[in-house]
C-alpha cells in the first residue's frame, strides 16, 4: 500500500530533519513532499553561526583559574599541589563549558530552521568522532562540522583532519620525522576515508610520514612543521611520490572505495540498517562523479521514489538525541532545568561530545536495552509530570487499585526527575490546534498517524480505554503522552 502524503511528510522529516514541529504538524497532509525537501535545503543554506562558550584557547584551558589568583601569581606557585589544583580547575570548567555547548547544539537541533543541516552535523559528529576536554577546540571543531555538513565531504574532512581536536585526539601533534606516530593516518583511512581491508599496514605507515609536522599552536591553529616533516620519498596505495598529508588526503579522495564507504554509511544511518547493495552502489557512482558532492548526494536520496518504501518507513530506532530533540519539537515546552537533558543523554547512551570511542555511536539496535528501553518510555511522562492527565479514572475497584499503585510509581519516578529539573511546562496550544478540524471519534486514530511511522498501531478503543476523556483537550494531551511512551514512537 502506497504512503499517503502525511506518512511521507513525517517520513522526511525523521530522516533529514528531527521530527515536525506542533507548528507545521497540521500542513502534512497536503503539503508536497518535493516542495518540503526544497524547504528544508532551503532553510539550510545560510552559513550556520558559531556556537561559542570559550572565546579562545585561554578560555578553553585557563577558566577558573582567577579563583586562585590571576595568571601571573599562577605561574610562580612552586606547591604542586596548587598546580594539580588548578589543572583540575581547568579540566572541571572546560567540562562545564562543553556541557553548555552540548545544551546550546541541541537547542540548534530543536528549534533551528536549518533541521537538514543539524541532522547532517549530527551523522557528521558521529562519523568524525572526537573526545577531547578542551571546550574551545570541541566548540571549533562543531563549527568546522556544521559549516561544511551539506557541502563538499572532501573540505570536509580536510577541515577536520587540520583540526586541533582531532589532532590532539589521535596523536599527531607526537608525529615526527624518524619518529612517526601512526594513530592518525590509521584512523583517517579505516575510519573517515575508505573502511577496513581495503589499505595495507605498510600504507599506515607510508601514510603516517607523509602527517609528520601537522600539529597546532598555542593559539589552537593548524601549523605545519617543515623541520618535523619527514620529506622523504612514500609509497602509498600504489603511488609514490614527496607526499605530505594534503597529498595522503587528494589520494584517499580519488579511490571510488572512499565514495562507497560514505555512501553505505549514510544510506545505513538515513535510509535502512538492511542495505539495498545496488543503490548503494548506484548513489556512490553519483556521489564521485559529482565531486564528493554532500547535498547532491542527499538529494538522490530524499527525492526517490524507493525512500518511500513501506520497508524504509518506521525502520529505524531514534539515536537517543533524535529521540529527545524530536519530542520537544512536537511539544512546544520549557525544561526546568535545561540540563537536565543531559541526564536523559548520559542514562540513554548518547552524550554529545563524548562519543565511547573513535569510531562514535554503533547505532541501531545497540541503542536498546532493558533499562533504557524504560526510561525512554518514561521520559514522556516526565516532561509532562506537572499535567494531571496521563491516566483516566476507573470505577472497577481492582483496576482502581493496580491504577492507584501504577499512579504511585509515575508519581515517585517523576518526583525522582523533576528534582532534577526533568519536568516542564509545556504550551499545549499549538497541538491541540493540530487536531482541531478532527471530529472526536477520529482523534485516537489521527493523533495515531501523526505521532507513528511504524504500521503496527494501538488498538483505538483500547487507547480510548486508558484515555483522560474528561475534555477534549485532557482527551489530546493524554493520547500524545501516551502514544509517545510506547515502543512504536522510538522507531522512525
Amino acid at each position: 500500500m502506497a504512503a499517503t502524503t502525511r506518512l511521507k511528510n513525517q517520513h522526511l522529516l525523521w530522516r533529514a530533519a528531527f521530527g515536525p514541529m506542533a507548528e507545521n504538524a497540521a500542513q502534512l497532509e497536503t503539503f508536497s513532499t518535493k516542495k518540503l525537501w526544497e524547504l528544508l535545503l532551503k532553510t539550510s543554506a545560510k552559513s550556520p553561526e558559531k556556537l561559542e562558550v570559550a572565546q579562545n584557547l585561554v578560555d578553553g584551558l585557563y577558566n577558573g583559574v582567577k579563583s586562585l589568583g590571576d595568571l601571573s601569581n599562577a605561574a610562580k606557585m612552586q606547591d604542586q599541589e596548587n598546580k594539580a589544583q588548578m589543572a583540575k580547575r581547568r579540566r572541571e570548567t572546560s567540562r562545564d563549558e562543553i556541557r553548555n555547548l552540548n545544551i546550546l547544539w541541541l537547542g540548534e537541533m530543536i528549534n533551528s530552521e536549518a533541521q537538514l543541516r543539524e541532522k547532517m552535523s549530527l551523522f557528521w559528529h558521529g562519523h568524525f568522532a572526537c573526545r577531547v576536554v578542551n571546550s574551545f577546540f570541541q566548540q571549533e571543531l562543531l563549527h568546522t562540522i556544521r559549516t561544511n555538513a551539506i557541502g563538499n565531504f572532501g573540505d570536509l574532512l580536510k577541515e577536520v583532519s587540520k583540526s586541533p581536536s582531532m589532532l590532539q585526539f589521535l596523536n599527531n601533534q607526537q608525529n615526527k620525522k624518524g619518529k612517526p606516530n601512526e594513530n592518525f593516518a590509521r584512523e583517517v583511512m579505516e575510519l573517515f576515508t575508505m573502511g577496513r581491508g581495503n589499505y595495507t599496514e605498510k600504507d599506515i605507515k607510508e601514510a603516517a610520514r607523509a602527517f609528520t609536522g601537522w600539529g597546532f599552536n598555542a593559539q589552537g591553529e593548524f601549523v605545519f612543521r617543515q623541520q618535523q616533516h619527514d620529506t622523504g620519498t612514500k609509497t602509498f596505495l600504489g603511488e609514490t611520490g614527496n607526499f605530505n598529508g594534503d597529498d595522503i588526503l587528494d589520494i584517499l579522495l580519488q579511490k571510488q572505495q572512499t565514495a562507497d564507504y560514505i555512501t553505505r554509511k549514510i544510506y545505513i544511518y538515513f535510509v535502512n540498517e538492511n542495505v539495498d547493495e545496488a543503490r548503494v552502489q548506484s548513489l556512490s557512482k553519483r556521489f564521485y562523479a559529482n565531486k564528493y558532492d554532500i547535498k547532491k548526494l542527499l538529494e538522490d536520496i530524499y527525492t526517490s521514489d524507493w525512500f518511500y518504501d513501506e520497508k524504509n518507513i518506521g525502520s529505524k530506532i531514534k539515536s537517543p538525541v533524535e529521540l529527545i530533540a524530536g519530542i520537544r519539537r512536537f511539544l512546544p515546552l520549557e525544561m526546568d532545568n535545561d540540563a537536565a537533558q543531559l541526564l536523559f543523554q548520559k542514562v540513554l547512551g548518547q552524550i554529545l561530545f563524548y562519543p565511547p570511542n573513535v569510531a562514535g555511536w554503533p547505532g541501531g539496535r545497540s541503542w536498546i536495552d532493558s533499562s533504557t528501553l524504560m526510561v525512554r518510555l518514561q521520559m514522556p511522562q516526565v516532561f509532562a509530570a506537572k499535567e494531571s492527565i496521563v491516566l483516566s479514572p476507573k470505577t472497577d475497584d481492582d483496576v482502581s487499585m493496580g491504577q492507584m499503585m501504577e499512579e504511585n510509581v509515575r508519581i515517585k519516578r517523576n518526583k525522582m526527575y523533576a528534582d532534577k529539573g526533568g519536568s516542564a511546562e509545556i504550551d499545549w496550544s499549538l497541538v491541540t490546534k493540530i487536531f482541531e478540524k478532527t471530529p472526536r471519534e477520529d482523534l485516537a486514530q489521527k493523533i495515531s498517524d501523526t505521532l507513528l511511522q511504524t504500521n503496527s498501531r494501538l488498538n483505538s478503543a483500547l487507547l480510548t480505554k486508558y484515555l483522560n476523556a474528561e475534555s477534549r483537550e485532557n482527551y489530546i494531551k493524554s493520547a500524545v503522552i501516551n502514544l509517545m511512551s510506547t515502543p512504536e514512537y522510538q522507531m522512525a
